[in-house]
C-alpha cells in the first residue's frame, strides 16, 4: 500500500539521498523523532516548517554537523555516517547559508577555489586557479572576473560566487539555506535560474526558504516538519498554500487577518502626540534630508527595494549613524543622536536587520543575550543581580514564547525564529518608547512572523511609536498606520495607510505613480 505522506517516485531512477528514522536530541529537547527524507537527481526539493520544526537540525545530521541517535542516511544506496562537513563535501554534499560565510578580501577566484587551489612545485598556481574559477562561473552564466575582490560586489554576486564554490566539488546535492532573504527580484530571478540549469544537470537541490511564493515557484516537491516530526511529504503542484501552512504550524492561522482590521480600528481612534520630528535628516552618501514625524502608538511602515533609503534612516533615527544635515526633535527637545546609547537614553531602540553581526552574540546564553542593552544603558560598574537577571530572562521567554525556554540555552542553538525574539526581548527590556525594526521577520517562518506581527500590533495599542521596515509589502500594509516610501534614497511619499495597496505601492516605489494608489484590490496573503 502507497504511504499517503509520500507521493511516487519520479521516473530518473531511486533518491540520491534517503534519510530513514532520523532521531536526534539535545538535553531537554527531542530535535528529531524518526524523520524520514528523501531527494531524487534532477529535482529542488523543498524543506518547510516553522522555527524550531527540525529542519536545520535536519541538514546538519545529513552534513556532519550532528551525528544521529538512531537512523539510517544513504547517499546513492550507500549506507554513509559523515563525522565531519568535510566528509560531507567529499562525498558530493554541498551547502551554501543564509549569511554568506566567504572571505571579502580574497578575490572571487580564491574564494571559489578555497582550500582546493592547484599547485605546482608546492606553490599555488595561480594561473590554472583563475582559469578553473573562470570556467566554473562560465558555467553557471556568471559574467564575474575571477581576479577581482569579492567584496568589491554587491551581496546578490557573493551569494551566487557561494553557489558557484558549492558546485565547484562536483556536487550531488547542493543545499541552499535562505539564499534569497537578501536578495531583490531581479536577483532571485538570477539565482533562480541558475538553479533551474543545475537541476538540469541532475544535481539534487535543497531549497529552503519562508517565501511560500519562491518555494511554489522553484520547488518540485515539498517535505514539511513540525516539532520534529514528519508531517509529510508531498508534490507541490498538489498541495494548496493555505494546507500547507496548516500543516506547518498545525492549527488554522487567523491571527494576520486579524491584525489588519485591528491596525485600522487604531489608525482611526487617532493619536496627535509627537513623539519624534526630524526636519531634513540625512546623512552624505547614505540617505537625502527628509522630514519624519511619528506620533506615540503609532507603528510607521517604510516601503521601497534594498538600498532604497530605508535602513540609511532607520540608522539615522536609532543614532547608529550620525546625521550631517537636520535636526531632529524628541518630545519636543531638539538635539542630534550621537551614539545608539544616546538614543537608548531617549528610549529609542534600533533592531538591525543583521541579527547575525548587529544583533544576537553566539557565544552568550539566552540570558545574557536578553539582558545585554539593558545592562549597558545602566553602566557596567553597576551590575544586573543575577536574580534580576533571571527574572527578565523568564518573563520575555514566556511572553515571547521562546524555545527552548532555558535562560541557560546557547543562543547560536536557538531557531531564526527565536533568536529574533530573543533580540526582541532585548529591547523591549530597556522600555522603549520608539521602536526601530529593520526586517524583524526576515528569513523566519509564518507561525514566528505572525507572533512577532501580533506583538507590534498589542505594543502600538500601548502607546509605543514603532518603525517597522520589511521588503514584503503585504507586512508593511498589514501593520502600519502610515507608510514612507523610499526610493534612489530619498522619501517619495508619506501616505496614511488608508485603502493602499500592494500595487499601488509597487507603481510609487518603481515610477513615483500615484494613479493605482487608491481603489485598487489590496491583494494581501497570510
Amino acid at each position: 500500500m502507497t504511504d499517503p505522506t509520500r507521493p511516487a517516485a519520479p521516473a530518473g531512477g531511486p533518491p540520491v539521498v534517503e534519510m530513514t528514522d532520523i532521531s536526534i536530541s539535545f538535553p531537554g529537547v527531542r530535535a528529531l523523532d524518526a524523520v524520514s527524507f528523501r531527494m531524487f537527481p534532477g529535482e529542488v526539493h523543498s524543506l518547510m516548517g516553522e522555527n524550531g520544526a527540525g529542519k536545520s537540525t535536519l541538514i546538519k545530521a545529513l552534513t556532519g554537523v550532528y551525528q544521529v541517535d538512531s537512523g539510517v542516511i544513504r547517499l546513492g544506496g550507500e549506507e554513509v555516517l559523515f563525522h565531519t562537513t568535510a566528509q560531507a563535501q567529499a562525498a558530493g554534499i554541498s551547502t551554501v547559508y543564509q549569511e554568506v560565510n566567504l572571505l571579502p578580501n580574497l578575490t572571487v577566484a580564491e574564494n571559489i577555489m578555497l582550500g582546493r587551489e592547484p599547485r605546482r612545485l608546492g606553490a599555488i598556481d595561480t594561473r590554472r586557479m583563475k582559469a578553473r574559477a573562470a570556467e566554473v562561473l562560465d558555467g553557471l552564466g556568471l559574467a564575474v572576473d575571477p581576479g577581482s575582490l569579492l567584496g568589491s560586489h554587491s551581496l546578490a554576486i557573493q551569494q551566487l560566487v557561494a553557489v558557484a564554490r558549492a558546485i565547484n566539488i562536483d556536487a550531488r546535492v547542493l543545499i541552499l539555506d535562505e539564499p534569497t532573504s537578501s536578495l531583490d527580484a531581479d536577483e532571485v530571478a538570477e539565482l533562480f535560474r541558475i538553479i533551474r540549469s543545475l537541476k538540469d544537470g541532475g544535481v539534487a537541490i535543497l531549497f529552503v526558504s519562508h517565501f511560500l511564493d519562491q518555494v511554489y515557484e522553484i520547488a518540485d516537491r515539498l517535505t514539511v516538519l513540525r516539532n520534529g516530526r514528519l508531517v509529510g511529504e508531498y508534490l507541490t503542484p498538489d498541495l494548496l498554500r493555505i494546507d500547507l501552512v496548516h500543516k506547518m504550524i498545525g492549527k488554522e492561522i487567523a491571527t494576520l487577518e486579524d491584525l489588519e482590521q485591528q491596525v485600522k480600528e487604531d489608525a482611526d481612534a487617532g493619536n496627535a502626540t509627537v513623539f519624534l520630528r526630524a526636519r531634513g535628516l540625512g546623512r552624505k552618501g547614505a540617505v537625502a534630508p527628509m522630514d519624519l514625524t511619528i506620533h506615540e502608538g503609532e507603528v510607521v511602515g517604510f516601503a521601497g527595494l534594498l538600498g532604497s533609503g530605508r535602513t540609511e534612516i532607520a540608522r539615522l533615527l536609532g543614532g547608529v549613524d550620525r546625521a550631517d544635515t537636520g535636526e531632529l526633535a524628541v518630545r519636543g527637545e531638539t538635539g542630534r543622536l550621537r551614539t545608539p546609547r544616546q538614543a537608548l537614553s531617549e528610549r529609542i531602540a534600533y533592531s538591525s536587520e543583521n541579527r547575525r553581526s548587529e544583533g544576537i552574540v553566539d557565544e552568550l546564553t539566552v540570558r545574557d543575550n536578553i539582558v545585554l542593552a539593558l545592562q549597558a544603558d545602566r553602566g557596567w560598574f553597576r551590575p544586573i543581580p543575577h536574580r534580576r537577571q533571571q527574572e527578565l530572562a523568564e518573563s520575555y521567554i514566556q511572553a515571547l514564547s521562546i524555545r527552548p525556554a532555558d535562560p541557560d540555552a546557547l543562543v547560536r542553538n536557538l531557531s531564526g525564529g527565536n533568536q529574533q525574539k530573543v533580540l526582541l526581548a532585548r529591547w523591549l527590556a530597556v522600555a522603549p518608547r520608539l521602536l526601530i525594526l529593520d526586517e524583524p521577520t526576515r528569513g523566519i517562518d509564518i507561525g514566528a512572523k505572525a507572533e512577532i506581527q501580533k506583538l507590534v500590533v498589542g505594543l502600538a495599542e500601548n502607546g509605543m511609536s514603532v518603525v517597522y521596515i520589511s521588503a514584503e509589502l503585504e507586512e508593511v500594509l498589514r501593520l502600519s498606520h502610515r507608510i514612507v516610501v523610499m526610493r534612489d534614497r530619498q522619501k517619495v511619499a508619506d501616505l496614511a495607510n488608508d485603502d493602499l495597496t500592494v500595487e499601488g505601492l509597487l507603481a510609487l516605489i518603481a515610477e513615483g505613480d500615484r494613479s493605482e494608489l487608491q481603489n485598487t484590490d489590496r491583494g494581501d496573503n497570510a
